[in-house]
């Protein structure tokens, strides 16, 4: 008689290619591009964990173009690219909480090169990729969304030898629902992890191989953002203006921006650093009341919040990037950690880097290797254009962490010129990033709380609105993917130690201590959660791990 296997323990079902890719963001799809464009007969996928492409996608976001120069190159004859708004106007500003001081244009001109946004352009970077991905279909690669990846497959040299996605239709309590289905098997003879910041194979990965030994611990900022359609008196597309100071404390690094794109909308946001001290703060409380000071207030009056979303963006650049090869795979864009922070910018190096990490895949199978150490990607990086985007801050977040706002930034303004004029030489030499973000936070005794105004729903709102127009949609009765690892070490630590930070500073209201007679209640409301990941680096214990819920949930951003 035979033996009737259960689900879970047949062989999944698999499909070979060169080259699988973790991620439909600007660096997962340029690889894709760049493969494709030197050899079309190499086969290439990429998998989303979005429902769509762009789905999961948000960003301010201001881009350089040197990538997309690179990438594609005739992009600027073309008449439907994304690139509507060139950057027309460039500000900086200082909040104080009653007034706004603007750097005068003789300053402007004063500041580093690398800080001039003339020759960028404003972009919904969700537009952007879906217009990248449209490029990769045409060219032959096989993209499939609502895809996540949750597991790495090795052979048994240990070596990474491609990706397996989630099996769906699992219930609450891990048995298997109606409409179970076991996930499938994505065989390459190398894979590249582009999941953006904190990506959850990124992190296996890394801890596998030993990618981050002799690094500076990854740093990590909390971005928020809201879309909004303003009265077209109070549109002024192409202005960018960035700003620092109040609402957030001289102790708090961050800052904010504000970005006038075509059809009366503008981008606002802010950037809270997580390496923040007190427990008692909620970067999304603090975006809030940004928008309320009097000389940011007025351009939202008679205006309408179309979008909201929220996502951990990296911030640790030249010291924290690992080592981005390993046997069979590479990690690219965010995932490796290339954001320029003083510049607000990592797409460009996304793209540069799903470019080289391509280019370094295509002579290895030219040469008719695989599951290797795609070795030329990783010496060449720093020495690229990457490495010397990234070169030149390298001591800004240090300096900020250091020294506080006002002086850090002076400071760090400096060394970047002297960096500029010395190439990439600082009398500072390289400082270190100290502690993960996860260590920083004090306990709450040591502290005050913090008393936040009620939204008003015309101008500030609650993060369960917000929620609701980020499109955010999970199964509530599948197994929770954020999960706890210690549910008693959360309550006399995380609630006792330090006053239950997981309410504040996750932007999505995910977490709640309730408090009961037999004491206070952790309650984890997954199906709010936007995949931000700050929960996964801020919590004090590490107590918090962000694995992908099934594919093609989530937030479903459409112009962010």
């Amino acid at each position: 008689m035979d033996t009737v296997l259960p689900p879970e323990l047949k062989p999944r079902e698999s499909m070979a290619f060169d080259v699988v890719i973790v991620g439909a963001g600007p660096a997962g799809l340029s690889a894709a591009i760049r493969i494709k464009q030197k050899n079309a007969d190499l086969s290439v996928v990429v998998i989303e964990k979005g429902a769509e492409v762009g789905a999961h996608i948000i960003s301010g976001a201001v881009v350089d173009p040197i990538g997309i120069d690179t990438l594609l190159p005739g992009w600027r004859d073309e008449a439907d690219h994304p690139f509507r708004t060139p950057v027309t106007e460039d500000s900086f500003v200082v909040l104080t909480p009653k007034s706004a001081i603007r750097f005068p244009n003789a300053l402007m001109k004063l500041m580093p090169p690398l800080m001039n946004n003339h020759g960028n352009f404003i972009v919904s970077l969700g537009e952007v990729t879906r217009w990248l991905a449209q490029k990769a279909e045409a060219l032959g690669v096989e993209i499939y969304p609502g895809f996540a990846a949750t597991e790495l497959l090795y052979d048994d040299a240990g070596a990474l030898v491609g990706v397996a996605t989630g099996d769906m239709g699992m219930e609450r309590d891990g048995t298997h629902g109606s409409g179970y289905a076991r996930g499938m098997e994505l065989h390459g003879k190398y894979t590249l992890l582009a999941e953006g910041a904190r990506g959850s194979l990124t992190k296996l990965a890394i801890a596998k191989f030993g990618l981050a030994n002799d690094r500076d611990p990854g740093k990590f900022g909390l971005g928020l953002k809201e879309i909004w359609e303003v009265t077209p008196d109070k549109h002024r597309q192409g202005l960018v203006q960035h700003s620092f100071g109040w609402p957030l404390s001289n102790d708090t690094g961050g800052g904010t921006f504000l970005y006038h794109l075509d059809g009366n909308r503008v981008a606002v946001g802010m950037v809270v650093h997580l390496n923040y001290k007190n427990p008692y703060l909620s970067p999304f409380q603090e975006f809030q009341r940004f928008k309320t000071h009097p000389a940011i207030a007025p351009l939202f009056a008679g205006g309408k919040r179309v979008s909201y979303g929220a996502r951990a963006v990296t911030e640790g650049g030249w010291q924290s990037v690992p080592k981005l090869v390993f046997p069979g795979g590479a990690l690219v864009g965010c995932a490796a950690g290339f954001m320029n922070l003083p510049r607000i910018k990592g797409s460009h190096n996304a793209v540069l880097s799903g470019i080289e990490a391509a280019d370094a895949a295509i002579a290895a199978l030219s040469a008719g290797r695989q599951h290797d150490e795609l070795s030329a990607y990783e010496a060449g990086w720093r020495d690229g254009p990457i490495g010397q985007d990234l070169r030149r801050v390298r001591n800004v977040k240090p300096l900020w962490s250091r020294l506080g706002t006002i002086v850090g930034i002076g400071i760090g303004g400096i060394d970047m010129w002297l960096t500029t004029l010395f190439k990439g030489w600082s009398p500072l030499g390289t400082l270190s990033h100290g502690k993960p973000d996860y260590a920083t936070l004090e306990p709450a005794s040591q502290h005050t709380p913090i008393a936040y105004p009620k939204p008003d729903g015309v101008l500030t709102f609650d993060r369960l609105s917000s929620v609701f127009i980020s499109n955010t949609n999970h199964a509530e009765d599948q197994p929770a993917h954020l999960r706890l690892a210690d549910p008693a070490l959360q309550r006399t630590s995380e609630h006792d130690v330090f006053a239950g930070p997981s309410t504040r500073y996750c932007p999505a209201g995910v977490y709640e201590w309730i408090e009961e007679t037999s004491g206070p209640r952790f309650q984890i409301n997954a199906q709010n959660c936007v995949h931000c990941k700050t929960c996964d680096i801020k919590d004090p214990n590490q107590n918090i791990t962000w694995v992908p819920p099934q594919g093609g949930e989530g937030p479903v951003y459409m112009s962010m």
